[in-house]
């Protein structure tokens, strides 16, 4: 089949999933409403998981096909949604609109995101995500979930009469026309996304991993982008970082806990490379984000364009890794002698810059 096709395929899949994922939204939360699910419980669950869906079904399809290749997709979408979401999505929504940081993401989530990424990273050092790992992360979904709506239920009445103002239940007819249709989508969408995933990388000479953590996991990855660049946009930047931080906590937890599961006795295969590498550059960037925080409980311009940046090598050297291991080897020295040191420089003049200005604000 000719790479083309399979590229069309991939879009075709991207799109399928994307529309998918709406409709799915829409008639979950109308279904909800209309069965008095509370407000901030629906947000919580069904929205949450929405963005997430297209991964959900992409990753959860793979892992049914079973084989390496169905592993390498299902792990491989996983780690480069989370990898995506913190470089592009993130980066993304800073460089058009400077993101304010609330103390609660510094104090709670991020620190917890890392935790998880840590985890699951360990999880998969040894060469398989059993069932019974799978299992314990969505324990942990369970064990965050209820302390997010304990959380949510010491907010505010004023955001909570916001949330119950936002509700607008629909006929149930018609909800569950959008539950099943948006179902379907995501079914069929995920099937013909893996598809040109694994014929694609089976045409261009590489390995299912390196289609699934850029291709498939930017294709997947796509609500949460066009979610946090609106937010953005609209001056929402709580939504727009709220949406990466639990997207990716979402991933890992509930998505890698389901294939863990659905993959049995036999257990989720994971590939040596990304143990020690892609598995290493998730919970990295994860860490990165503490200090860029930090600094003024802002991500600045600049700083979103350096995410937007790093993620540019990074996928300059998933494609030369495939293609051209010698020069692999150079790019990897000159982004660890030349572009490291930089972003690290940049990092300690941003903490000093806002040390200083907090002095000047306290004199």
């Amino acid at each position: 089949m000719p790479f083309a096709l399979n590229l069309l395929l991939i879009l075709v899949g991207i799109l399928l999933l994307f529309g998918g994922g709406e409709l799915f939204v829409a008639g979950s939360v109308a279904l909800s409403l209309l069965f008095g699910i509370p407000q901030i419980v629906i947000g919580l669950t069904v929205v949450s998981l929405g963005t997430s869906a297209p991964e959900l079904f992409v990753s959860l399809f793979s892992t049914l096909k079973g084989g390496s290749a169905g592993d390498a997709i299902a792990v491989s979408n996983i780690v480069g949604s989370n990898i995506f979401n913190v470089l592009v999505v993130l980066g993304a929504s800073a460089a058009v609109m400077p993101l304010r940081v609330k103390s609660r993401l510094v104090k709670r989530d991020v620190p917890l995101l890392f935790g998880v990424s840590m985890a699951t990273w360990g999880m998969a050092s040894g060469g398989r995500i059993t069932w019974i790992a799978g299992l314990a992360l969505i324990t942990g979904t369970v064990i965050n979930l209820l302390w997010e709506i304990r959380s949510a239920k010491e907010e505010s009445p004023e955001a909570i009469a916001d949330l119950e103002a936002d509700a607008s239940p629909s006929p149930a007819p018609m909800a569950i026309i959008k539950l099943i249709g948006g179902l379907v989508l995501l079914v069929v969408g995920s099937q013909v996304l893996v598809k040109g995933a694994i014929a694609g990388a089976q045409a261009l000479g590489v390995s299912e991993m390196v289609i699934g953590l850029t291709i498939v996991s930017a294709g997947t990855s796509m609500p949460e982008l066009v979610t946090s660049l609106v937010a953005a946009y609209r001056g929402k930047p709580d939504l727009a970082i709220g949406n990466v931080v639990g997207s990716n906590l979402l991933n890992q937890l509930v998505i890698l806990g389901l294939c863990g599961v659905a993959s049995g006795s036999r257990g989720l295969g994971v590939d040596e490379v990304m143990i020690n590498r892609d598995f290493p550059i998730m919970v990295a960037t994860t860490f990165a984000c503490l200090p860029i925080f930090w600094t003024g409980g802002v991500i600045s311009r600049r700083e979103g364009w350096v995410l937007l940046g790093i993620y540019g090598l990074y996928v300059i050297e998933q494609i030369l890794s495939s293609t051209a291991s010698t020069l692999a080897d150079e790019f990897r020295l000159f982004s660890l002698i030349g572009v490291l040191p930089l972003v690290l420089v940049l990092l300690t003049w941003s903490t000093l810059k806002w040390k200083q200005k907090r002095k000047s604000i306290v004199a």
